[in-house]
């Protein structure tokens, strides 16, 4: 998959995914990531990307002449991306959807944002990942290169771990994780998990993973329709777990 960035700062973003489970794609060629300064586009000495706002206003815009050049120079994978508070929100259907792409990009905005021109003229779409206002689209970026890629066939070492996490294809927050120790300062790892019937970790994981779901994301349960018959079997059958 081939992901273009467009952003001020590309050491943020080929920093951030050169380490991990990113950097590991990016060296096996399964994620083809290329960050674009903007500044490199620009016309004057002190490459100046940004101007003060026609009307008056706090802050400074990025000018619209590096982001076409830009983009233009780099003839990018489409859908082209603009990272703002206004455009749809991401989650991870839509970044399963991305996954299932040849490639996309993203443009990150600074100081006050772009000019509008860019989002009518330039950009496909805008892409917000909440409700919250950062000072640039460089870990917007970063989130979702992370969420898309990790979900490309290879990029995990296990193929179910996609199906099991939360939000993932059973449509639930993922149950309790535990690891050794067995006992830690008096909090014992429930005796199913250590008891090697693996039909029944799993329905007790599903089970937790219902409760887990209905106690904080009852939203989640909605759109699935609602419990069946064999969810409350499950619920029934496997208490909740103690949740904080």
């Amino acid at each position: 998959m081939r992901v273009d960035v467009f952003t001020i700062f590309p050491g943020l973003v080929d920093t951030f995914t050169s380490e991990s489970l990113l950097g590991k794609c990016r060296i096996g060629g399964l994620l083809d990531l290329r960050c674009h300064d903007l500044r490199e586009h620009t016309t004057d000495v002190h490459r100046t990307v940004d101007d003060s706002p026609f009307g008056g206003g706090a802050g400074m815009v990025i000018r619209p002449e590096p982001i076409f050049a830009s983009v233009e120079a780099a003839d990018p994978p489409r859908p082209l991306f603009l990272l703002g508070p206004g455009g749809r929100r991401f989650d991870q259907a839509f970044a399963a959807q991305l996954a299932d792409s040849a490639g996309f990009s993203l443009l990150c905005g600074r100081y006050e944002g772009v000019d509008h021109r860019v989002r009518e003229h330039l950009v496909d779409d805008e892409l917000s990942i909440g409700d919250v206002v950062l000072s640039g689209g460089e870990v917007a970026a970063c989130l979702v290169i992370e969420a898309v890629t990790r979900l490309l066939p290879g990029a995990m070492g296990n193929s179910d771990s996609p199906i099991a996490e939360s939000f993932g294809a059973l449509g639930l927050l993922e149950e309790p994780q535990f690891t050794r120790p067995a006992q830690f300062r008096g909090w014992e790892v429930p005796a199913v998990l250590r008891s090697g019937d693996h039909a029944k970790i799993d329905r007790w994981r599903r089970a937790q993973a219902l409760h887990r779901t209905a106690r904080y994301r009852p939203d989640l349960i909605t759109a699935r329709g609602g419990l069946s018959d064999d969810d409350l079997r499950l619920l029934e059958e496997f208490p909740s777990e103690a949740y904080p």
